[in-house]
């Protein structure tokens, strides 16, 4: 690996870790501790905080600076992206979220100070496709999965019980317009899911646990098989003209796909229609509702609305 490569390849590893042991980022980097300082060194005159704990034990911490380095933005430039970036997670975008969070992680106080200013006197309409998810919430919760940093919050539980959890967040996974976070649940010890929207009033505790392996290393699986486990309101079924590894590969992971001739039929169960309509809106291709009736009511009106249009 060239310099100007391992000097990407160590930023990019900073950047997703609260702290690196020296010994671990020159593992990762299969380079000499020597030549690791050297490069933390080169980071410092590009201007990027890194520091340092010296020792046996010592490692390396990237923080907030002064500006943003290497972009160098005015703090007004820092905070229109972050806003903009804030709005986008909110409609469910997966790649804002992971943007925002490396964003705000390296903001000085006073643009956070900013931004938190800028959250607490904005109200938004909220989206009829799907729930509203506060961005700050998701935010909240990406650096915790990423820093390995235990949480609690209060949650509302799909029956309307309220509960107060102790969480190690593991991943976050999006379905749609709806964000699930997989965690390791401490009172009840086992693995949980839940759903981001339900989550309110997240409490970071400042500690750093070892990852737990989750079982079967797939958290969209786990959510996936989860939400399938559950008794759900809707029995969607349909059959799509089209073959059935292209639906499998769009959406195998929420729905069961089998082959029929040159089309495939899909098995949904579903809380909602809104995620069906969707899916058949996306994959551009005749198909037919088997089931339920609803699902064709909500079509049909659908349909209507767009030929008034």
């Amino acid at each position: 690996m060239n310099t100007s490569a391992r000097m990407l390849r160590l930023l990019s590893l900073l950047q997703t870790h609260r702290y690196w042991p020296g010994g671990e980022l020159s593992e990762r980097l299969d380079v000499s501790p020597r030549t690791l300082r050297r490069d933390i060194d080169r980071l410092r005159e590009l201007g990027y905080a890194v520091d340092a704990v010296r020792g046996v034990s010592g490692g390396y911490q990237l923080r907030a600076g002064a500006a943003l380095p290497p972009l160098l933005l005015e703090d007004e430039e820092a905070v229109a992206i972050a806003t903009a970036l804030r709005a986008s997670a909110s409609g469910g975008e997966d790649t804002s979220l992971q943007a925002l969070t490396k964003v705000i992680a390296l903001m000085p106080p006073r643009l956070r100070r900013q931004m938190d200013a800028l959250r607490s006197q904005t109200e938004s309409l909220p989206w009829s496709g799907g729930p509203t998810i506060d961005a700050g919430t998701l935010t909240m919760l990406a650096q915790a999965c990423r820093d390995d940093e235990p949480v609690t919050f209060d949650y509302t539980a799909r029956d309307a019980t309220a509960s107060s959890r102790r969480v190690e967040p593991h991943r976050l996974v999006s379905a749609g317009r709806r964000w699930y976070l997989v965690g390791y649940d401490r009172d009840r010890q086992d693995w949980r899911s839940f759903r981001v929207d339900r989550v309110t009033d997240v409490r970071t505790t400042g500690q750093r646990v070892r990852p737990r392996d989750l079982p079967g290393g797939d958290a969209a699986a786990f959510v996936a098989a989860g939400i399938r486990s559950m008794a759900q309101r809707y029995d969607v079924r349909l059959r799509i003209a089209l073959p059935a590894d292209v639906v499998e590969a769009d959406i195998g992971r929420w729905a069961t796909v089998t082959a029929d001739g040159d089309g495939c039929r899909v098995h949904m169960p579903t809380d909602s229609l809104d995620w069906p309509v969707m899916v058949l809106a996306r994959l551009d291709a005749d198909f037919t509702v088997e089931g339920p009736p609803e699902l064709r009511d909500v079509l049909a009106a659908a349909a209507e609305r767009f030929s008034r249009s």
